[in-house]
């Protein structure tokens, strides 16, 4: 071997030597070395989601357990008053922080609001009363089955005011939906016509809102994120509400209901639910929308778990079997058959790279799934104590009166 082999062999090459003389080594680029490593102090996605789903399970039974369990039967009250503090919230974040810098960038006048943001601030008031009026009824459980035909209405009401072309493929693919429910539905125990009906009521406002923000959102210069759109609605909607609540239910109302309550509780029932508002913000903008969509039927399914523990409500073999046709239709109406098989595919490698990385806390979580599978079957079987709560006390009220006490129930 000669000295100039040698010589680059052992790297040890001379200043005068040329790129064909250059050593054979491994290098690394800086640049992507920097990318390799881990950011310090970044949140991992999982985190927004685990919290998303947290506040918006926790916003859903703490509104139970004040409206039912507490007795606190004042539904259009609690609505404007979540309401209301979101408006202070914003009102104070805009000015402190610039998690709301994006609102000077949307052209809001006095004739946009009025034409634009009051009308969509109708829907969302009328359809955040139904959905707590919903609640004296209704169990957590069944509501959310019922939310699961959420994507048909706004489907339906979007043909209806022309912001989509009927397409019936589309419509006999949320059929699977509707099919669902309408089993969970036959299923239900404690089946409330006058909840269902309010229900409804709920979902149908709140399909018109979404397809009425589709629109102004289609404009660029109208892009907002969910807290910018709290910052416009939350005014309006607290004064709507509150001039329904003045007649419907302040007429009613005591000084001693509040604090049976507890100013606290409904101070951190406030919290809760502005704080759902913020997460939602965070985890689209750290993930993406179809990440939220799956992690609402996720939520969802925890949902009427939690209820099941909770408040003891009945879940039977057929509402859960029809329940589970209803977000099997819905995760296919969301994704599409070709990505739902690409995610199931990618899915199934992560899961089998887990299990050898993490082989004990693989199988912790199959027992507990199993568990959790065989404790719906247990409780769809047994018998249930059905809550203690009289619909009829609310039909006491002023919109009881309007409504009267036909149809109370099924």
């Amino acid at each position: 071997m000669s000295q100039e082999e040698k010589t680059r062999l052992s790297g040890d090459s001379g200043e005068g030597s040329n790129a064909s003389n250059a050593p054979i080594l491994p290098t690394v680029n800086p640049a992507i070395e920097k990318m390799a490593e881990p950011q310090k102090g970044a949140v991992h996605a999982a985190v927004y989601i685990a919290a998303w789903i947290a506040l918006s399970s926790t916003v859903i039974l703490f509104n139970k357990q004040i409206l039912d369990r507490l007795k606190f039967h004042y539904p259009i009250f609690l609505t404007t008053w979540h309401l209301g503090f979101a408006t202070l919230m914003t009102q104070v974040l805009a000015r402190t922080t610039n998690l709301l810098d994006s609102r000077k960038k949307v052209p809001m006048t006095g004739r946009v609001y009025l034409r634009a943001i009051v009308p969509i601030g109708v829907f969302f008031s009328l359809s955040l009363i139904c959905g707590n009026v919903a609640y004296l009824y209704l169990s957590v459980s069944f509501i959310q089955m019922l939310k699961a035909t959420t994507p048909v209405a706004v489907l339906l009401t979007g043909w209806a005011l022309g912001t989509q072309t009927p397409n019936f493929r589309t419509l006999a693919n949320v059929m699977l939906i509707v099919v669902g429910v309408m089993i969970a539905s036959a299923g239900e125990i404690q089946f409330v016509i006058r909840g269902v009906l309010f229900q409804i009521c709920g979902l149908t406002f709140e399909a018109i809102r979404i397809v009425m923000v589709e629109r102004l959102l289609s404009s660029a210069e109208f892009k907002m994120d969910p807290i910018v759109s709290l910052y416009y609605f939350a005014p309006a909607c607290t004064v709507m509400n509150g001039i329904v609540c003045l007649f419907l239910e302040i007429p009613n109302m005591q000084m001693q209901d509040i604090l049976d309550v507890g100013l606290s509780t409904l101070f951190l029932n406030g919290m809760v639910a502005f704080g759902l508002n913020v997460a939602v913000v965070l985890l689209i903008g750290k993930t993406s929308s179809l990440v939220y969509t799956l992690s609402g039927v996720l939520k969802d399914i925890i949902l009427v778990v939690a209820s099941m523990f909770l408040f003891g409500d009945p879940v039977t073999i057929l509402q859960a079997f029809g329940y589970g046709i209803a977000l099997t239709g819905l995760v296919y109406y969301k994704l599409g058959a070709q990505r739902l098989k690409e995610y199931i595919a990618d899915g199934k490698r992560s899961w089998d790279d887990y299990g050898q990385r993490q082989p004990v806390m693989r199988k912790i979580i199959v027992f507990g799934l199993v568990a959790m599978g065989i404790f719906i079957v247990v409780a769809g079987l047994t018998p249930q104590i059905t809550s203690d709560y009289d619909a009829s006390a609310y039909a006491k009220t002023k919109i009881g009166e309007l409504l009267g006490e036909k149809g109370m129930k099924a």
